[in-house]
């Protein structure tokens, strides 16, 4: 069945996944597309990936770190993993929003890449703040729970001015982040609440900056859902869970925040 071009239908509603990524796709035969289970796996599969190379530099951090008593030695033995794999996720994230036909191989990078980051962080999160990480992992797996349920359920329906305002919210929400990084770069005006600071205003905005990004999951059921019904090629369902995961990432870190604000 050819595919349909049906921008309401396959609007993006997470930054990575563009409503024109589904146009002019090539039509596959029946049984030969995506499918739901088909991207539940693989997005198990780069949640694996991104665990294990978050053990290796979790491991690595807190060695160095426990053995010093010190945090900055901790971050230097971790850095260059810590950047490194920030950048190159950045860059693979590019790579599979520009090319979704390459996500069967820069999707399982991006994950390679992610977790040494995010491993990274959550080290330095769990040194300061003990116990920290366990409660933003059971956080989050507990928002996606709820979320998908609140989605089936039908209890959040996802209509066009549904659509509309999270996307608007979190585009709003990138253009603070990288105000803040460009303010803080070049001048001296200090956005310390985007990161988790600036007391009960930085609590206030890294709940609602959870809010959107719980929000966005639910946007992300729906999308893979509509592209699953209209029989996009196969190497989408890496594409998907490749986004999937995006938003995953964001809701941690920023839970990780949000923990980290409430105990100061």
């Amino acid at each position: 069945m050819p595919l349909r071009s049906d921008n309401s239908t396959l609007r993006s509603r997470n930054p990575v996944l563009s409503g024109r990524i589904f146009q002019n796709l090539p039509a596959v035969a029946a049984g030969e597309g995506m499918t739901i289970n088909g991207t539940i796996a693989r997005a198990g599969l780069l949640l694996v990936l991104m665990l294990i190379t978050g053990w290796w530099t979790w491991n690595r951090f807190m060695a160095v770190a426990v053995a010093s008593h010190s945090l900055a030695a901790g971050m230097s033995a971790v850095g260059p993993f810590l950047w490194g794999g920030l950048i190159v996720g950045l860059i693979l994230a590019l790579v599979c929003s520009f090319k979704p036909n390459w996500s069967p191989v820069a999707a399982p990078l991006y994950a390679i890449a992610e977790g040494t980051f995010l491993g990274a962080v959550s080290a330095m999160f769990e040194v300061q703040y003990h116990g920290i990480v366990l409660q933003a992992v059971l956080a989050s797996v507990g928002v996606l729970v709820v979320m998908l349920a609140l989605y089936r359920t039908g209890v959040i329906k996802v209509t066009q001015k549904f659509r509309m305002g999270v996307v608007a919210a979190t585009g709003g929400i990138l253009l603070l982040y990288l105000a803040a990084w460009a303010l803080g770069a070049f001048t001296h005006v200090n956005m310390s609440f985007v990161y988790g600071g600036g007391g009960t205003f930085g609590i206030l905005f890294s709940v609602f900056v959870v809010c959107i990004a719980a929000l966005n999951l639910v946007l992300d059921f729906d999308l893979i859902d509509r592209a699953s019904e209209q029989g996009v090629p196969k190497y989408m369902e890496w594409y998907c869970a490749f986004a999937l995961m995006v938003t995953l990432v964001w809701l941690y870190i920023q839970l990780l925040q949000l923990l980290a604000s409430s105990r100061r």
